[in-house]
């Protein structure tokens, strides 16, 4: 008794998930280790080694099954995964860049955010000086801009808020200052004393 072998053609659909999971599978897997050799300082380590065994184990089958369908299915199927392996090799760099770009401009948001709200709290301490009529007379310094600690905070609360406006680079130095200035000024009218 012989066992009669033919080939099941594949539908569209059928080709069409093989060709995702080729284009997927590739994609990732090179991706997966351009980033992990670029992180490990271009080596070749276990993670390298790993993503393109994981890339091998998904695609193979894909590239197999079309193959077995019709040889020139697979053969397409081992094109299309050639062709992008290249150009995911051709663009992994750019793409990693572009994420690194991303999580820089998201890192500067969150530290102009704290900056913000540090600076918004360096006010409202330094505001019941001008508003709390028991501070003013309390400590008269703190309204005095003869007082060289009373005038360099104004002008680090004048620099902080124009830098803040058009949102500069040195807007984070620029509330240090001026956290320094109102301690500064504080000391000197002897609010800590008190």
């Amino acid at each position: 008794m012989s066992v009669i072998t033919e080939s099941v053609p594949m539908g569209p659909l059928q080709l069409a998930v093989c060709a995702v999971v080729v284009v997927c599978g590739v994609a990732g897997a090179v991706f997966s280790a351009r980033y992990h050799a670029r992180r490990d300082g271009g080596e070749v380590t276990d993670a390298v080694f790993w993503d393109g065994f994981a890339g091998l184990v998904i695609v193979f089958p894909a590239v197999l099954i079309p193959s077995l369908a019709s040889p020139w299915l697979g053969l397409a199927a081992g094109f299309l995964a050639a062709a992008t392996a290249m150009a995911a090799f051709a663009w992994s760099p750019r793409v990693m860049v572009w994420q690194e770009d991303r999580l820089r401009r998201t890192y500067a948001r969150a530290d102009l955010d704290a900056a913000a709200a540090r600076h918004r709290t360096v006010l409202t301490r330094w505001q019941r000086y001008e508003l709390d009529p028991a501070y003013c007379i309390d400590f008269p310094d703190m309204t005095d801009v003869r007082r060289p600690e009373t005038a360099a905070l104004i002008k680090a609360m004048k620099e902080a808020e124009r830098l803040r406006a058009v949102q500069a680079p040195g807007y984070l130095p620029a509330v240090a200052r001026l956290e320094h200035a109102l301690g500064r000024a504080e000391a000197a009218a002897g609010v800590r004393s008190r």
